[in-house]
């Protein structure tokens, strides 16, 4: 029988090339299989055919630092919490300022809501240097009502905005001299009808002149409110009727005197004096001002910081020195 004849060389080493590569693809697609099974991505070549390596989960930056992790967020505070707050803050107050007192020159309720009435837009210490002139001239609704508007105004001229001003004092006065018989009335509801007289003007008078509690809501005591977290109103009421449901009513004059006491001396709205501050502890709006001990000590105002007040004729108990009268004009030469 005759034998088959051998394969030529190079025909048996294609065979075998042949097979080999279909191993390679065989085995690369198992391999395919099994890496998406894994859930993962086959790793890529680089250019140089070598694996790269595959990318870490990382909270990294670019410039390669963690960012900082946010501080957690401030457990808020309670209504309970608030109010045993406000409420020591009232009390230290009352300690820092035993003599706290309305800060207007007043002899009867009449002066004392004019000049009220004229502390809008200036301050107290302006309106108590104008009021003596002012007085010697007119001390009644009835003298007020008759004053010529023009010389008036050349009266209360250093307060500002004196037309505005001298229109409702003399609309104000003929009010008290035709519908309350000369007299300031003692309630809120009547004292609100006169000309130029709204409920901070009211409270002020009622308050400091018949003893009837009332919140008075200047700009020194709305921003102290806001800042002590008893309220977060810009509306004069809302800020009144908030505070109102915090403390007892019988404290309600004095502690708005308190307040405005220290929005006047310590607080201030541009750069409060935190680091002189009795009531820093207490305060969640620290911080806010000059913290170093030695430079709030002068930021300090008024008596606290060695100044005059704002009254030429202050209480008996007042710690500090009286304002100086209004400089008479110069003469013109």
């Amino acid at each position: 029988m005759n034998a088959t004849p051998e394969k030529p060389a190079a025909a048996k080493k294609a065979v075998t090339k042949k097979a080999t590569a279909k191993k390679a693809v065989a085995k690369k697609a198992v391999t395919k299989k099994a890496t998406a099974a894994a859930g993962q991505a086959p790793a890529k070549k680089t250019a140089a055919g070598k694996a790269a390596p595959a990318k870490k989960s990382t909270a990294k930056t670019a410039a390669g630092k963690t960012p900082a992790k946010k501080a957690p967020a401030r457990k808020p505070e309670s209504r309970v919490a608030m109010v045993r707050r406000a409420r020591r803050i009232n009390r230290e107050l009352a300690e820092l300022y035993p003599y706290a007192h309305p800060e207007l020159d007043f002899t009867n309720p009449f002066e004392l809501l004019v000049a009220t009435v004229l502390s809008a837009q200036t301050t107290d210490l302006r309106v108590n240097q104008t009021t003596p002139r002012l007085f010697a001239v007119c001390p009644t609704p009835e003298d007020m009502a008759a004053m010529p508007p023009e010389k008036l105004e050349e009266l209360i001229r250093p307060t500002g905005f004196f037309r505005a001003k001298t229109k409702s004092l003399i609309g104000l006065s003929a009010a008290l001299r035709d519908r309350f018989g000369g007299e300031v009335p003692g309630r809120l509801e009547d004292l609100v009808t006169l000309p130029g007289v709204g409920r901070k003007t009211a409270n002020v008078v009622l308050g400091n002149a018949f003893g009837v509690p009332g919140i008075t809501v200047d700009t020194h005591f709305g921003r102290l409110a806001r800042r002590f977290g008893w309220t977060t109103a810009e509306d004069a009421e809302k800020v009144e009727a908030d505070v109102a449901e915090i403390f007892p009513k019988s404290e309600w004059t004095m502690l708005s005197h308190r307040v405005v006491f220290h929005g006047r001396r310590v607080c201030h709205s541009r750069k409060p004096a935190c680091g002189a501050c009795a009531i820093a502890p207490l305060c969640p709006a620290y911080g806010e001002g000059e913290t170093d001990p030695e430079k709030a000590r002068k930021l300090l105002k008024y008596e606290l910081g060695g100044q005059p007040g704002q009254r030429l004729k202050p209480p008996a108990d007042y710690p500090g020195q009286p304002a100086p009268p209004m400089a008479p004009p110069v003469a013109a030469s």
